[in-house]
């Protein structure tokens, strides 16, 4: 398990370096998660490193969304999300709704599409950002752009600015043209931008809305949420109810719709704590969840509250372009005639 050493919160960190299976090993990578993504990319596509792992009886996968198998999953949400709106009699089986992801990486969101492909009725596709608002500016204007300050945000998940998963929607939305995404990607490899074609940005305009919001706004809708309705958000679903209500706003769009609750408030108690004006240690993240879980009522889920007391078992920090190594190294593999 690679995870970039400083962009994730101090819970999601201690959740991976108290693994205590002996199937399992954990790096830190010196970086963010575009870094620690092309590390894992460039392993994947290393001819090197696939014949010296087949020489050793050995092929790699992904458990993140470079492997398409954690898209499937995350299309039963939304058809399940569906069928809850009938059962509870908000909508008529047939009616379209809109769909709100808070997303980087577009795996989410993506998996909603090919919902949508599959015959579940959307009238649009909401894409939510943070502060790296590559995602949302693309959706806006047709231009991916990398080129741009990398912000760290209070929902890090999010803290991406190379989104694997736009790569699928392209090729579906450009006919399954193999060489024009291949070209696409060149251009973001060499220049770290490309433009879609106004053929492209037709359909991506005909089912896809976008907006952002900065960690201000996602505090001030967490406090908001939760005093209005009850409910505790992360980060990460602020971020999409904050957009949805921009959308609301802008465009009347009252269709019903679905927000992708995407992770745990208790992962980021501090940041959640500040956002609902209260004071949150700095240093200790179980102290922080005992007082959100004392202030809300919300229940910590088990395997968080499992995790105080465990020992840290892995604390290696590699850097991004050493990734291979670890990786023979840790499946004691003689890997030096293929790096």
């Amino acid at each position: 398990m690679f995870y970039p050493e400083d962009g994730v919160s101090p819970m999601q960190k201690l959740q991976m370096t108290t693994q205590e299976g002996d199937n399992v090993a954990v790096y830190g990578i010196r970086g963010n998660f575009d870094d620690a993504q092309s590390g894992v990319k460039a392993i994947f596509t290393d001819s090197g490193v696939v014949k010296q792992l087949d020489s050793n009886d050995m092929v790699l996968s992904s458990a993140n969304s470079i492997n398409i198998g954690r898209l499937l999953p995350q299309i039963i949400y939304y058809i399940s999300a569906y069928c809850d709106l009938i059962n509870k009699g908000k909508i008529k089986q047939g009616d379209s709704i809109n769909i709100v992801v808070p997303t980087g990486n577009f795996g989410n969101i993506l998996a909603a599409y090919y919902a949508f492909k599959m015959g579940l009725p959307v009238n649009r596709l909401i894409c939510a950002s943070n502060r790296n608002r590559v995602l949302t500016d693309f959706i806006e204007s047709g231009v991916y752009d990398r080129n741009r300050s990398f912000y760290t945000t209070s929902s890090p998940s999010m803290d991406i600015l190379v989104s694997s998963n736009l790569e699928r929607l392209l090729y579906h939305l450009s006919d399954n043209d193999s060489s024009e995404i291949h070209r696409l990607m060149k251009q973001l490899n060499k220049n770290g931008c490309y433009s879609v074609s106004d053929s492209v940005k037709k359909r991506i305009d005909s089912l896809f809305n976008a907006g952002s919001c900065d960690d201000n706004e996602t505090a001030s809708t967490i406090n908001d949420v939760y005093r209005q309705y009850g409910y505790l958000c992360d980060p990460h679903t602020a971020v999409a109810v904050n957009v949805y209500r921009q959308h609301l706003n802008r465009s009347g769009d009252n269709s019903p719709t679905v927000i992708a609750s995407t992770a745990n408030p208790y992962k980021f108690s501090y940041s959640v704590l500040q956002a609902l004006g209260k004071k949150a240690s700095k240093t200790d993240d179980f102290e922080n969840m005992q007082r959100l879980r004392q202030l809300t009522g919300c229940e910590i889920p088990k395997p968080l509250k499992a995790i105080n007391g465990k020992a840290i078992r892995f604390t290696d920090v590699c850097n991004a372009v050493d990734m291979k190594e670890v990786v023979f190294e840790t499946l004691n593999i003689d890997g030096q005639s293929s790096l």
